[in-house]
């Protein structure tokens, strides 16, 4: 069965003033057929909070239609996450929250049957985070197993998906945020065409050893962090091991010393692998990198590379894109050019992993 959202922008603020119906029932945030993926903070689980960007929920409901009963931190008291939904295998929506509960109404066109939704969050850390206050359909269903394969994508502003989506505010408008995608970034879009689960670990400006814009933290630092932005919240790495583990750092950073910059990252890979004993690394070169820059990563990252094999590690490779992409807002990759670097990835992933 397929279905689509009816009524995109539907986010009625007061969830408490959306009256029940005694054809929909109403499921908590903890209900067992929820599934969430990504840095989750559980700790209310009436409530489970996520600040990553591409973090994403997923449910399987019976009839023609389901209310998600959202909570935006609304962080210095403007800032509002972007989320993205699909419903089936429709095209997907991106949505903005207007204040701090809304209620997204999701109608279904083809009302018998049953639809699978998934709700999953553009914006990143910076914007604050998104919570889930539960939902009402007619039943929720049993979800397909979740794929087995897993990857993590550790990045900076490009793996966030900045800057990639003009289709609500044109560069240079609006909040600095206004244009991020990170559903249609090329991790989650990598991930679904080799039929996998993701999670991004990704902070607009983040550097391995230097972040941009006056930041005063680096990735080494926040890594083990649910809120990355903010430095926050003990991540339990036992809740995913990924399969492959893609590092696309080094934009920020800029052309370092390459004896403190290659150190620099084989330490990191070296805490990583702590984490993922069995895990694949692909260490990737900056797609939206100048010719210069992305020389000298190439160069840089074969070096590290070596290295790491050199010491035993044989499980660490890189790949460096084939051409700049810059056709977003910032000189960062727009929607179409994420598309292409996920076509090389994936392929290379294939490769690689026999996929």
């Amino acid at each position: 069965m397929s279905a689509r959202l009816l009524l995109p922008i539907l986010l009625l603020p007061l969830i408490s003033a959306i009256p029940s119906s005694s054809s929909m029932n109403f499921y908590g945030a903890d209900d067992p057929h929820i599934r969430y993926t990504g840095r989750v903070d559980f700790s209310n689980p009436k409530e489970p909070h996520f600040w990553q960007p591409g973090v994403y929920v997923e449910v399987k409901f019976e009839g023609s239609s389901c209310q998600l009963y959202l909570k935006d931190e609304v962080l210095y008291g403007k800032s509002h996450n972007y989320i993205e939904i699909q419903v089936d295998d429709e095209t997907p929506y991106r949505l903005q929250t207007r204040g701090k509960s809304d209620t997204l109404t999701i109608e279904a066109r083809i009302k018998a049957g049953s639809h699978r939704l998934i709700l999953c969050k553009n914006t990143e850390a910076g914007v604050g985070y998104i919570g889930l206050a539960g939902l009402r359909c007619k039943k929720l269903l049993d979800l397909p197993a979740a794929p087995t394969r897993k990857i993590e994508f550790i990045g900076n502003s490009i793996t966030c998906g900045y800057g990639a989506d003009m289709s609500i505010k044109p560069c240079g408008q609006g909040e600095w945020y206004d244009q991020h995608n990170a559903y249609m970034a090329y991790g989650p879009v990598t991930a679904r065409a080799l039929n996998a689960q993701w999670y991004l670990s990704a902070v607009s400006g983040i550097g391995l050893m230097h972040s941009c814009c006056n930041m005063d933290i680096i990735m080494p630092q926040v890594f083990g962090k649910v809120d990355m932005r903010a430095d926050s919240i003990q991540w339990d790495f036992s809740r995913y091991q990924p399969d492959v583990v893609t590092v696309c750092l080094g934009q920020n950073d800029g052309i370092q010393d390459s004896t403190t910059f290659c150190g620099n990252y084989l330490h990191f890979l070296q805490d990583l692998r702590g984490h993922y004993p069995s895990a694949t690394f692909v260490c990737l070169n900056s797609p939206m990198a100048d010719a210069r820059l992305a020389r000298v990563l190439k160069r840089y990252l074969g070096a590290i590379v070596l290295a790491a094999q050199t010491g035993g590690d044989k499980k660490v490779f890189t790949y460096s894109f084939s051409k700049w992409y810059h056709h977003g807002c910032g000189a960062h990759p727009d929607i179409v050019e994420q598309k292409e670097i996920a076509g090389e990835l994936t392929a290379f992933l294939k490769q690689t992993m026999g996929w």
